[in-house]
């Protein structure tokens, strides 16, 4: 598991949207970004790009201090393995980064041997 995010910071999720195939990177960058919406694409601020996100349920409430909901993203950034393999992160992997095989809604996701670039790479 992933030692920045915990599975009670994602009881409220519903579902998983992405925005490009999950399956054609060995890992992905996820965060909790806040959001003023439940559901539908949230505004991206990084640089790189976002991949996916989570959309939540109608039990989840906003903060009472902001009134915002936090929302998991999924995103990737420039120097990550899928645009540069033998940068940074041709073995190994960033601390945020899990298998998106592993994730599910309400499940933080896990690192493996092909997000930590201990296996070979696919044929995409």
């Amino acid at each position: 598991m992933s030692s920045l995010l915990h599975e009670s910071q994602l009881v409220h999720e519903s579902t998983l949207v992405w925005l490009e195939d999950p399956d054609k990177f060995d890992y992905v960058r996820q965060a909790l970004d806040k959001t003023g919406r439940r559901t539908g694409k949230p505004r991206y601020a990084r640089d790189g790009r976002m991949v996916g996100y989570a959309e939540l349920d109608r039990e989840a409430d906003a903060s009472p201090d902001s009134g915002l909901f936090q929302r998991r993203t999924f995103f990737l950034l420039p120097h990550d393995r899928p645009d540069d393999p033998e940068g940074p992160y041709e073995v190994g992997a960033p601390g945020e980064a899990v298998d998106p095989r592993t994730l599910q809604p309400k499940r933080v996701g896990e690192k493996t041997p092909r997000s930590q670039g201990e296996s070979k790479p696919t044929v995409r």
